[in-house]
């Protein structure tokens, strides 16, 4: 009969108070506000930087676009990172602080470039490389402060709350993510709006400055609360624990296993957790489990208190399955890089909007960079009030309580995707023939008589696809994964929002350098009314469509999402027996 063997490693709590006194409501000022400063001077930031490229450093749009498809997709990588440093080295409080100082920079070094003459090119002319250097360095400034606010900031506000003790703990927490989430809503309408209007109608030396201003206050706000928080340790981060897993699996590879994991069957030993349940790893993505394993079945291989001694030879059962769970989700996680690429498109829509009619009245008109808030507002109302719609109708038609499940919530969010790009495509198409019947197809920043709120439909349309897919994605991560990775849903997003951006860049490349082959004029121009951008979206409408045809591929291929694969644990008689969904 197999033997198993168990350990502590893992199971201690992380969290210490230094004092009762610590955490609560009267934190919340602190970490809200330097959540809400740091998201308005981040998005005020970005929001119309291709206007700036393209305006005071004269980049061509393929550039531009590139140079910011590629600094979104680092600041999306980077809370990887952050995430790491922050649970097993520096902790939450320390990465924010360091992370705010570095988006500080970042800012006050975009801001020189528009107060030292000398740090922009002047009128027609190419910037030179010191020029591009200083520009480039405030955007790895930003994004390195990204990436180690954006994983820490709303964990470290919960652990103000962790009180479990506590009878009305969960109401307080929901308390603080409701107005954690209210706040960043209402900050990135304000960027878009209040900051992007400002920096068309008093120009970018002062917009630029108001964004300092705001990081300043966001840095200073939060590092006054430290006499109130709760800090937790760093611990082990769940990322070792998954390289541990992939290099013991390694070493074991000479091991052949057995066609069967069942206890009673095998006579390997594997190693799991005192306390845990799993006593034996599942049968999917079986060469995984030769990291469980004990070569030799002897108390050299284990401390006294149970753990390994060489935590790179051998791992836990427990470790085995995190890793994957984590590895079953990839296929359907790769379908969501298609969605970011699309989402990730807004360079491209502030130009379109900026050679359109955006006059509401005759003396006011409304900023190109601001037309995302009509994605942002669609997005709100419809996880608001739209969502509960759609799960009544789906009780009527099921007669049962329920909704749609995460996966076709994913499935119709990639086809909104596939529609709002030939949405963009038709309505480019009739802009391009309106400037060219007016004679305005070699004028590069002609303004067509044309009304830009035309394009916000297509606006709308990525704001229902981001509800539908984006939260799903998420949701389905979280049932996916054991309770102790649900940290990591949020950074596998993330990372799949970096990935999706790195994808776009290559998409941008390989599209311009196609398109004016044998000397034509590229379709992704500078000057729009020469270029066909419509192309282009057409071009973004079929991946997308061939993104859902391969969506449902892995869908099928993933199965139910309730995991229906029971996996062997010890029951209080200590008699085996199966339980599904322990992951969930």
């Amino acid at each position: 009969m197999e033997k198993v063997y168990s350990s502590q490693e893992g199971l201690d709590e992380p969290m210490t108070r230094s004092s009762q006194q610590h955490g609560g409501l009267k934190t919340m000022p602190f970490i809200i506000a330097n959540e809400a400063f740091e998201k308005v001077a981040t998005y005020g930031s970005t929001a119309n930087m291709i206007l700036y490229l393209t305006g005071a450093f004269n980049m061509e749009v393929v550039m531009g676009a590139q140079a910011l498809f590629l600094w979104t997709a680092i600041s999306y990588f980077l809370p990887i990172v952050g995430a790491l440093v922050s649970d097993s080295y520096l902790g939450k409080f320390r990465v924010i602080v360091l992370a705010s100082l570095f988006s500080l920079t970042g800012m006050v070094l975009l801001w020189l470039t528009t107060m030292i003459p000398s740090a922009s090119p002047k009128e027609g002319e190419k910037a030179t490389p010191a020029q591009l250097a200083l520009l480039f360095s405030s955007f790895a400034f930003m994004a390195i402060g990204a990436g180690g606010i954006r994983p820490c900031s709303i964990a470290f506000g919960a652990d103000q709350f962790n009180k479990p003790e506590s009878p009305g703990n969960e109401g307080v927490l929901q308390t603080f993510f409701n107005w954690y989430y209210a706040s960043v809503g209402v900050s990135i309408m304000v960027a878009v709006t209040i900051i992007v209007y400002i920096q068309d109608h008093k120009g970018w030396r002062f917009g630029f400055g108001i964004v300092v201003l705001l990081m300043l206050l966001s840095t200073i706000l939060f590092v006054l609360g430290n006499p109130y928080y709760v800090k937790v340790k760093p611990t082990k981060s769940l990322f070792i624990g998954f390289a541990k897993v992939l290099v013991a699996a390694w070493k074991n590879k000479d091991l052949v296993l057995s066609p069967t994991n069942s206890i009673h069957a095998c006579s390997y030993v594997y190693h799991h957790h005192r306390g845990s349940k799993l006593v034996a790893p599942t049968n999917n993505l079986s060469f995984l489990n030769k990291a469980c394993i004990i070569r030799n079945p002897s108390e050299e291989n284990l401390k006294l208190d149970g753990s390994a001694r060489k935590p790179w030879s051998l791992c836990t059962v427990d470790q085995v399955e995190d890793l994957k769970s984590l590895m079953r989700v990839i296929p359907i996680w790769s379908t969501g890089i298609m969605v970011s690429v699309v989402v990730g498109q807004n360079s491209f829509f502030v130009l379109q909007a900026k050679n359109m009619n955006r006059h509401i009245t005759s003396s006011f008109q409304f900023p190109a960079g601001s037309f995302v808030v009509f994605t942002i507002l669609t997005y709100t109302i419809w996880l608001v009030v739209c969502d509960k719609i759609i799960v009544m109708l789906v009780s009527k038609v099921k007669k049962q309580k329920g909704s749609l499940t995460d996966k076709q919530r994913m499935g119709i969010g990639i086809l909104l995707v596939c529609a709002s790009m030939i949405v963009w495509a038709l309505v480019e198409n009739i802009r391009r023939k309106r400037a060219i019947e007016h004679g305005m197809s070699k004028i590069a920043h002609s303004v067509v008589d044309m009304s830009a709120f035309w394009l916000v439909p297509q606006h709308c349309l990525i704001g229902v696809s981001e509800a539908f897919n984006f939260i799903a994605q998420i949701k389905f991560y979280y049932t996916q994964f054991p309770k102790n990775m649900a940290s990591i849903a949020v950074a596998l997003f993330s990372v799949g929002v970096a990935v999706g951006n790195l994808v776009g860049t290559l998409i941008v490349k390989v599209v311009d350098k196609a398109s004016k082959g044998s000397g034509n004029q590229s379709w992704l121009s500078s000057n729009l009314n020469q270029g066909h951008y419509d192309y282009y979206y057409w071009v973004l409408a079929v991946l997308s469509f061939v993104n859902f045809l391969y969506f449902l591929v892995c869908s099928w291929a993933y199965g139910s999402e309730n995991n229906e694969e029971g996996i062997r644990v010890l029951g209080d008689d200590g008699e085996e027996v199966k339980e599904k969904n322990m992951h969930v």
